[in-house]
């Protein structure tokens, strides 16, 4: 039997902002700070603001118009610089805690830590180390961290999401008995780590209006609806994840397909699937190329630096493929869980966990013939773009004018990036 784990999700609180109160010796929980830029007007999007006007109600991801005119405040511009350099001081706070192959770095402002193999070293328990913690961070650079604990690292992190703001210390620990009391209280959806609007709205379709209502659903209906991220959704609001920090490292170090896209303009969800298609058709030629399938699947979402951050998430498959239309889905299903409203300026599709195709695996819902058929289409669209160039067939979609692949296949002169 496995020994029970001690996982720590820390988070530090309204980074951008704190960062910019502790430059100037002021306290952010009486400052009216907000980090955004200038330039943009009164609609620009609001990159953080202090502790003091979250108190208030105004959130962090919003734009200036929408902040209340009786509330005053001042505007500084972002300095990324200093965040990186913020953000690696406290990294190097967890290291003298932990070691590398312990610390998950999920963000920038942060981070998780697999405490199991250091509570017998420090001879505290895993609520008296993460106080340490905190308490240090705050010595050294002056910030103030929450932090969430668990037996695995959703329960660490939706603690830490959820209850540990409204601590008087900032942290807050959530055992396995706790599920049905906590956890299963979420309401709405969207308040749940993994579960954006768009996923939300999809669920809610389904009669899901809680992670009580989907912890009690139908597990085959669900991975039925949204295939291995139904039942990992399952999973979650049941409390259950065997995720391991490990697993991020070895993905890292997987061989991988990867194929990158800096936007030339601000794109949202409608024209930022039309890319995510176009990505996912160069990403499986070039699997078809090498003969080779993946059985992991990543989507990377990058904002406009006017906002900052985005995300990155890997989900595993049951069968490793090459079918454009299985991997384009399971984007789609990243992008309707993480997604938050917000301007995007690069897109990152990641093919990993690659071996040699040998054969074609079906699973229980694919007919042989059909797959075939696909493959044969797929096989047949490659031999003619190698003959008569990548812009010799494409989809309709292709024409529309968010489109951007006409004009990167003529750059990329028929050559991969």
């Amino acid at each position: 039997m496995e020994k029970e784990r001690h996982f720590l999700c820390i988070d530090l609180k309204s980074f951008f902002a704190s960062c910019e109160c502790i430059e100037r010796n002021l306290d952010s929980f009486t400052t009216p700070l907000v980090v955004a830029n200038k330039n943009q007007g009164n609609g620009a999007i609001t990159l953080a603001v202090s502790p003091y006007l979250k108190n208030k109600g105004i959130k962090g991801r919003t734009r200036l118009y929408e902040i209340p005119k009786n509330i005053k405040y001042f505007i500084v511009n972002p300095r990324m610089k200093l965040y990186m350099k913020k953000s690696k001081d406290v990294v190097s706070i967890y290291l003298d805690f932990v070691s590398y192959e312990d610390l998950h770095i999920y963000s920038i402002d942060e981070c998780f830590l697999d405490l199991t193999n250091y509570l017998t070293l420090y001879k505290k328990s895993d609520y008296e180390i993460a106080q340490d913690i905190l308490n240090t961070i705050k010595k050294k650079t002056g910030l103030t961290a929450t932090c969430g604990i668990g037996p695995n690292m959703l329960l660490a992190k939706v603690a830490m999401d959820i209850d540990a703001k409204h601590q008087k210390n900032c942290i807050s620990k959530w055992t396995e008995k706790e599920i049905t009391e906590k956890l299963w209280n979420i309401s709405p959806l969207s308040k749940m780590w993994g579960i954006g609007p768009r996923m939300e709205k999809r669920l809610n379709q389904l009669g899901i209006y809680s992670v009580k209502d989907l912890a009690l659903y139908n597990k085959n209906k669900l991975k039925n609806q949204f295939g291995i991220m139904g039942l990992e959704l399952w999973n979650h609001a049941n409390g259950k994840d065997e995720s391991k920090i490990s697993d991020f490292q070895n993905i890292k170090k997987d061989q991988s397909i990867s194929h990158s896209q800096v936007l030339f303009k601000d794109y949202y969800e409608e024209n930022a699937k039309l890319i995510i298609a176009e990505m996912v058709e160069i990403v499986t030629r070039r699997l078809r190329e090498k003969n080779m399938v993946s059985a992991c699947i990543g989507l990377g979402i990058g904002y406009s630096k006017n906002v900052g951050d985005g995300f990155f998430h890997m989900t595993k498959l049951e069968v490793a493929t090459d079918h454009e239309t299985i991997i384009k889905n399971t984007c789609f299903l990243l992008f309707d869980r993480f997604y938050e409203n917000l301007p995007i300026r690069k897109i990152t599709i990641s093919c990993a966990k690659l071996s040699k195709k040998i054969g074609t695996q079906l699973n229980f819902f694919q007919e042989y013939e059909e797959i075939k058929k696909i493959e044969n289409i797929d096989k047949t669209i490659d031999q003619l773009k190698i003959k008569f160039g990548k812009n010799s067939i494409l989809k309709a979609s292709s024409l529309l004018k968010d489109s951007t692949i006409r004009n990167r296949n003529q750059k990329i002169g028929g050559h991969h990036e």
